[in-house]
C-alpha cells in the first residue's frame, strides 16, 4: 500500500476499542495477546490455540473465515473489506464532506509505519465434549407405565392417553433398533383432534418431560410457503435443534408438536394464492416422511451470516393437534347420509347433543375439511379428545399432581394459612367454566377472579388461620368462612 493510501477511522470507535476488553458472543471474557506473548511467529502458520481477530468488527477468524493481512500487522475480515470497497466505489460516500465531519479523521498509512502495532490474536475456545445418551430398548418405559405417568397429570381422556402411549413406545423402539433385519418399521406420527382446552398441548408437554427428550412446540398459523412473509416450513426443525442445544444427534430423536394444524387447511372459494394453506401441507410432506433438511443454527430464518446444518427427520416424531371447528357438522352430514325424508331418513336431532361426535371422525371427514390426502397418509395415528364435562372439571381442579387448588393452597401455606374448598364451591366453579366453553383454561381465570380479594386481605391479618371457600361466595351471595387461630369467626364481608 503506497503513501497516498488512506484509512477512514472513527475516533469514538477507536477510543472505545482501546478502553474495553474484547468479549466473546456468549459474553465470556477472552484473552487477547500479541504474537510475541503467545510465542508465535506472525509469518508462520498459527497452531498454538490463538486466532486472528478483525481490526474493524473484532470477530475471530473462526467466525468470519480467513483474514486479509494488511501492513502494520492489521487483519481485516472479508466482510468488512468488501463493505469498505463498496462504500468507496458506488459513489455513496463523499470524501470532501467527510473531511469536515466531527469525530472522523483521515490517517495516512505512512504515519503508522513507525508505530508498528503488534498483531492481536484471540484465544480459541475449547470445545466441550458432547455428552449424548443413546437410546436403549430396556430404558424405554412400557405403554402402561407411560399412561400411568400421564394419569398423574391429565384427568380423563383415557383413549387418547392409551393411543399416545402405544404410538410413542413403538416409535422409540424403532429409533433404538434403527432396523430389525430386513423389516423397516415406519414412523407413527400422531394427529390429535379435540376442542380447545381439552389437554392436547398439556399431554405433549407431560410426555416429553417423562421421556426426557427435546421437545419443540410450534404454531402452524405462522407457517407460509417459501418466499413469503412468515416462517418457512423448516423453522419447526430449527426450534427443535435449539431445544436440543444445537446437538444434531439429540435433535434427531426429539418430538415436534405442531399446534393449530387445522389452520393450514385448504381455503374454500378463494381466488387468491393459498400461501398458508395447501402449499404448507405440501411442503410438510417431506418432513413427516423423513428427509434431510438444511436448517440455520441459532436462528429461525436462513441468511448469509447464519451457518446451516443438516438434520434428518427420519427419527423425529411429529405430533399434530388442532380443534378443527365445524368438523362436527361434516361428521353429522355423513352420519345422516344427507337424507331427511323417506324411509331411509335420519332424525336431525339424533346427533345434535352427542358430545362424543369427534370420536367418529374418519379420514374422509378430514379431507372434506381441507386436509390433503397425502398429508393425512403420513399421520397414521388419529384420535380425538373428549370435551370436558362438569365432573371432569371438578377432577381437574383437585386431582392432578399440580392441580390449580393445590397451587393456591401452597401459596397460602407459605403464609401459614390453610385453604379449603367445599364440594359446592367446586361445582359452582365447574358450572361457570362450562358456560365459558373454553375448556380447562376457564378454570384458572375463574379462580383468579375469586381469589383476588382473599390473596389481598389475608397478609394483612396474622391472626387468620384457615379460609374455606363456599358456593355462596362463588355465586356472590355470601363470603368465605374465615377461622382465626384458636377460634372461629362466623363470616366477614
Amino acid at each position: 500500500m503506497s503513501d497516498q493510501d488512506f484509512i477512514l477511522v472513527d475516533e469514538e470507535d477507536t477510543e472505545k476499542k482501546n478502553n474495553r476488553q474484547d468479549e466473546s458472543p456468549e459474553g465470556e471474557k477472552q484473552e487477547v495477546v500479541s504474537a510475541e506473548q503467545s510465542g508465535d511467529n506472525p509469518d508462520e502458520k498459527d497452531d498454538s490455540g490463538y486466532e486472528k481477530i478483525c481490526f474493524i468488527c473484532h470477530r475471530p477468524e473462526s467466525v468470519t473465515g480467513r483474514m486479509i493481512d494488511l501492513p502494520n500487522n492489521i487483519t481485516v475480515c472479508p466482510d468488512c473489506m468488501q463493505r469498505s470497497f463498496d462504500a468507496m466505489t458506488n459513489g455513496s460516500v463523499d470524501l470532501n464532506r467527510l473531511l469536515n465531519m466531527p469525530g472522523v479523521q483521515f490517517l495516512n498509512m505512512s504515519d503508522l509505519e513507525n508505530l508498528q502495532p503488534k498483531p492481536q490474536k484471540i484465544k480459541k475456545k475449547k470445545e466441550k465434549p458432547k455428552e449424548f445418551r443413546q437410546l436403549n430398548i430396556k430404558d424405554i418405559p412400557a405403554p402402561h407405565k407411560i399412561k400411568a405417568r400421564l394419569d398423574e397429570y391429565v384427568v380423563g381422556q383415557e383413549y387418547a392417553k392409551k393411543a399416545m402411549a402405544v404410538a410413542v413406545y413403538n416409535h422409540y423402539k424403532r429409533v433404538a433398533t434403527d432396523t430389525m433385519d430386513d423389516i423397516e418399521i415406519e414412523k407413527s406420527n400422531i394427529l390429535m383432534i379435540g376442542p380447545t382446552g381439552s389437554g392436547k398441548t398439556y399431554l405433549v408437554k407431560t410426555l416429553a418431560r417423562l421421556l426426557d427428550v427435546p421437545l419443540a412446540i410450534t404454531d402452524a398459523t405462522s407457517l407460509t410457503e417459501a418466499g413469503y412473509i412468515g416462517d418457512d416450513i423448516e423453522s419447526v426443525v430449527s426450534k427443535l435443534l435449539a431445544a436440543a442445544d444445537n446437538d444434531v444427534e439429540k435433535a434427531e430423536q426429539g418430538i415436534i408438536f405442531i399446534d393449530e394444524i387445522d389452520k393450514i387447511a385448504k381455503k374454500r372459494n378463494s381466488s387468491q394464492r393459498d400461501v398458508s394453506g395447501e402449499s404448507v401441507q405440501q411442503g410438510m410432506l417431506k418432513l413427516l416422511e423423513g428427509s434431510e433438511v438444511e436448517v440455520p443454527v441459532g436462528a429461525n430464518s436462513k441468511n448469509a451470516m447464519v451457518p446451516l446444518t443438516t438434520v434428518n427427520t427420519k427419527n423425529i416424531l411429529f405430533i399434530c393437534g388442532g380443534a378443527f371447528p365445524d368438523l362436527e357438522e361434516i361428521i353429522k352430514e355423513r352420519l345422516q347420509k344427507k337424507t331427511s325424508m323417506g324411509f331411509n331418513s335420519e332424525l336431525k336431532d339424533r346427533f345434535e347433543h352427542d358430545n362424543d361426535l369427534l370420536s367418529r371422525v374418519t379420514v374422509e371427514d378430514l379431507r372434506k375439511f381441507g386436509m390433503i390426502p397425502e398429508f393425512l397418509g403420513r399421520l397414521p395415528v388419529i384420535f380425538s379428545l373428549r370435551p370436558l364435562d362438569k365432573e371432569m372439571m371438578v377432577k381437574i381442579l383437585k386431582e392432578p399432581r399440580n392441580a390449580i387448588l393445590k397451587q393456591y393452597q401452597k401459596l397460602l401455606a407459605l403464609d401459614e394459612v390453610k385453604l379449603d374448598f367445599d364440594d359446592g364451591a367446586l361445582e359452582a366453579i365447574a358450572e361457570k367454566a362450562m358456560e365459558k366453553d373454553t375448556g380447562a383454561r376457564a378454570l384458572r381465570a375463574i379462580i383468579e377472579e375469586f381469589m383476588l380479594d382473599i390473596m389481598y386481605e389475608i397478609p394483612k391479618d396474622d391472626s387468620i388461620g384457615e379460609v374455606t371457600i363456599t358456593r355462596k361466595y362463588i355465586e356472590g351471595t355470601g363470603g368465605p368462612v374465615i377461622r382465626l387461630r384458636g377460634q372461629e369467626v362466623p363470616r366477614l364481608e
